[in-house]
């Protein structure tokens, strides 16, 4: 299995209409055939609990059985059309992928 996770830290000053965008846009992620799951989600209330990271807006996970999975997730038309859509919205990202 392969693991490919996503921290998108977004611009500070988005639209209301900017977020639906980027949210509708990140979903339509889930649609990609390759990718065995895909999980979605923001900060959770944590904040507490200093080991828990916190900086980031949005979390995205998505499990592929292998390497190629993951490589045919990239050059996927949809993936390419979520960054081409959305790399204006956020300052930076990471990514941590894992086997």
């Amino acid at each position: 299995m392969f693991i490919h996770t996503v921290l998108f830290h977004l611009k500070k000053d988005l639209t209301p209409d900017s977020i639906a965008d980027f949210e509708d846009a990140l979903n339509s992620l889930k649609a990609i055939e390759v990718s065995r799951t895909t999980y979605i989600g923001t900060v959770a209330d944590t904040k507490d609990r200093p080991v828990v990271r916190s900086d980031y807006s949005y979390n995205l996970t998505i499990l592929f059985d292998n390497l190629e999975g993951h490589n045919q997730y990239q050059v996927d038309p949809l993936h390419k059309a979520f960054v081409a859509q959305c790399s204006k919205y956020w300052t930076h990202l990471e990514i941590i992928d894992a086997d």
